[in-house]
């Protein structure tokens, strides 16, 4: 069997592994992408799941640091077929009493609802959002690229100055309790932020929370809660047609077994089936780091010090999805759901921390913070016209062993909520399956136990903390492999981060002055393991 021979193997056809390939092969490099399910995409994929004509994102669904991504903005996915559809307006929180916030269409919309809560409140948001406008591209630049990100924190600076800089680093590591209770007076725009905060696994009292909150917020309220036309998967379609264009190929069914190495170095990966392939520059790996260190690599390889902070690796909380085909939209009480892209359900703030409690000492939540996602309203090609496909997803604790009866009591939890909020939501159901944690992680194992963001999103595992204390950058202590998925700085979301810094990092590694960036890098690891 001749053996396959490219520039750089790329292990996982996620967005983060399809980006670090579109990247590559506009360099001219020769890329295939090796994916272990029968599909590309990892946690952007749709299917038919609930009822024929229902599409339904198996994991995923809105994208708004998608939108307002450079990665993604700079590789036109429009001309391979990309289209982004929103709702009216992106979010509502319905409070347990049926009372609303509305994160609004415009930034005026969003100020008259709090307003409601707390004359004043408005005033507040808009200032927010003027902060926001401000700041933009040089904090998610910040973010996005590669740790430290001297230039975007330099443009930051310039738009802060000192006064107002020190004030935005205090609440970058407050608690959105804590900012939003300075902030505003009433409950409506701190639960927009908080319910915000809590897509990741901090809790609203969790240092950190704050800019979490505030980031996806305002976010939201520039670009909506954008969802691509079709379906997710029309993302992850995208991404491949524009490789696929470029040379590169992708091999679905081909699950890497582990990565080769000689003398330190990556050269190639062999899969299940015995079969192997050589790197010539790099390999990537959007897989979680976890794995790629423990399975594919093997500890030891890797230097003692980095084998035990692998142990010490924070998963977040585990996820219970339920996806429905409905009849009709959901026949909401408070107005505000009704246009909805995404609502949160089930808590006020204090629900929030006591939800967030009960995950943390490992209780089952008997009254869980639900986010709900309406797809046909936000996009009317998911299913046949008056219909509407709808998912809704909720934390719980790891470790649990899901049996039938668990699975079908938090169903039964997700759905009795519902129905106090949508009185005959039940009647409307027309199909419905729902995913459990093994189920999310059989479909991706990169999902452990169904933790969404690849690792805990606290302080304690951010920036040169991720995944392990290091230099928050996709660099490896092996030459020429490279952390390319959401395990890795900058972590979760779909924004093409972790794969757009593992690409900049083999480019590097591969360049006139490669030898020297690896001298540097090597000396680096060197501080940090020993």
């Amino acid at each position: 069997m001749a053996l396959t021979e490219v520039d750089a193997i790329v292990i996982g056809a996620g967005p983060n592994g399809l980006v670090a390939a579109n990247l590559l092969a506009d360099q001219g490099w020769d890329v295939l992408v090796l994916e272990a399910e029968e599909a590309p995409g990892g946690s952007v994929r749709t299917a038919e799941i609930t009822a024929p004509g229902f599409h339904n994102d198996l994991f995923s669904s809105c994208y708004p640091f998608g939108v307002a991504s450079p990665v993604l903005a700079g590789l036109d996915l429009g001309a391979h077929g990309l289209r982004w559809r929103n709702a009216p307006h992106p979010l509502a929180h319905v409070l347990p009493d049926q009372r609303a916030a509305r994160l609004g269409a415009t930034p005026e919309d969003t100020a008259a609802s709090v307003s409601t809560f707390a004359p004043g409140d408005g005033e507040v948001w808009l200032a927010e959002f003027a902060r926001w406008q401000r700041v933009r591209d040089g904090l998610i630049e910040a973010i996005l690229r590669p740790f430290p990100p001297v230039r975007p924190a330099l443009t930051l600076g310039r738009a802060l100055g000192v006064a107002e800089g020190l004030r935005f680093a205090r609440m970058a590591l407050s608690s959105v309790r804590g900012y939003t209770g300075e902030r505003f007076a009433g409950e409506g725009a701190r639960l927009l932020l908080a319910g915000n905060a809590m897509h990741t696994d901090l809790s609203p009292d969790a240092a950190g929370s704050a800019v979490f909150g505030w980031l996806l917020g305002m976010l939201a309220q520039e670009v909506g809660f954008p969802v691509p036309e079709g379906g997710a998967g029309a993302l992850t379609a995208a991404l491949v047609a524009r490789l696929k264009q470029r040379g590169g190929g992708v091999h679905c069914g081909r699950m890497v077994r582990r990565v080769l190495t000689a003398r330190g170095t990556a050269v190639g990966v062999e899969d299940v089936t015995g079969e192997r392939y050589r790197a010539r520059k790099a390999v990537l790996a959007d897989v979680h780091p976890v794995s790629l260190y423990r399975d594919l690599v093997g500890e030891e390889q890797l230097p003692a010090r980095l084998v035990e902070d692998l142990a010490r690796f924070a998963f977040d909380d585990a996820t219970v999805k339920v996806n429905w085909a409905l009849s009709t939209p959901i026949p909401w009480l408070a107005p505000e759901a009704h246009g909805a892209a995404v609502v949160h359900l089930g808590a006020d703030l204090n629900g929030l921390s006591r939800f967030a409690t009960d995950l943390a000492c490992g209780i089952e939540p008997s009254h869980p913070f639900v986010l709900l996602g309406q797809m046909t309203t936000a996009d009317p090609t998911r299913s046949p016209a008056g219909t509407e496909a709808v998912w809704a997803y909720f934390h719980v604790p790891r470790g649990l062993d899901w049996t039938p009866d668990r699975l079908h009591r938090y169903t039964d939890l997700v759905e009795s909520l519902l129905e106090r909020h949508a009185p005959g939501f039940r009647s409307r159901i027309l199909g419905r399956a729902v995913q459990a944690p093994p189920d999310l992680q059989g479909r991706n194992p990169s999902l452990v136990e169904g933790s969404v963001n690849a690792g805990s999103t606290a302080l304690s595992q951010q920036l040169v903390f991720r995944p392990v204390p290091g230099l928050g950058r996709a660099d490896t202590p092996v030459d020429r492999l490279y952390l390319a998925g959401a395990g890795a700085h900058p972590g979760g979301a779909v924004h093409g981060g972790p794969g757009s810094n593992a690409a900049r990092a083999a480019l590097a590694r591969n360049g006139i002055a490669g030898g020297v960036y690896q001298t540097a890098i090597h000396g680096l690891h060197r501080l940090v393991y020993g």
